[in-house]
């Protein structure tokens, strides 16, 4: 069986990317940030216009072939803001649902939330700002309000990541997957 398909699912600015950098490095993974996807339909097009969408498909239709060209035996980390209650993001999700199935492995789901406070302190960062990634903390009450998609994952762990630095919350991750997962990691 291939190795795992990975996705960190949470709001804008929670610490996905973070997490994920630290998380690739320790079980040997490949990490496609949702915005590596996204950047491209940011610089070209108007934002949630219909060529946005289109360029942000056929950008994760090159991408997810390019992970299916991989060696089986590399896990591959994907980032997203997939909430249940959108249709975009449903869509993506279904895409990452499609593309573990197409991979033939399993697909497990982390889902990463924190304290609004807290993240409101996250999303207001000088990295995130100067990527051009979504940084009004205003709107975190109603994202920690929304459930985020993930049904059809072959298993699913929640961690609320308020206190915790990116490598401690990679390191429960890891034991996770060690524990769960029928493959070593």
């Amino acid at each position: 069986m291939p190795a795992p398909l990975i996705h960190l699912n949470g709001p804008p600015g929670v610490g996905k990317l973070t997490i994920g950098r630290h998380l690739a490095p320790m079980i040997g993974a490949r990490l496609l940030d949702n915005h590596s996807v996204y950047d491209v339909a940011f610089a070209l097009t108007e934002f949630r216009s219909p060529e946005f969408y289109e360029t942000v498909r056929a950008v994760r239709n090159l991408a997810y072939a390019r992970i299916l060209s991989l060696p089986p035996s590399v896990s591959v980390i994907i980032t997203g803001a997939d909430f249940e209650d959108s249709d975009w993001g449903q869509e993506s999700w279904n895409e990452v649902l499609a593309l573990a199935t197409r991979r033939g492995g399993i697909l497990l789901a982390v889902h990463l939330s924190c304290d609004p406070a807290e993240h409101r302190r996250r999303i207001v960062t000088e990295g995130r700002i100067a990527r051009g990634k979504l940084s009004d903390p205003t709107g975190v009450e109603d994202l920690s309000r929304r459930r985020l998609a993930g049904q059809g994952a072959a298993q699913t762990l929640n961690l609320d990541i308020t206190e915790e630095s990116a490598d401690r919350v990679a390191g429960r991750i890891v034991d996770w997957l060690s524990s769960n997962h029928p493959r070593p990691v």
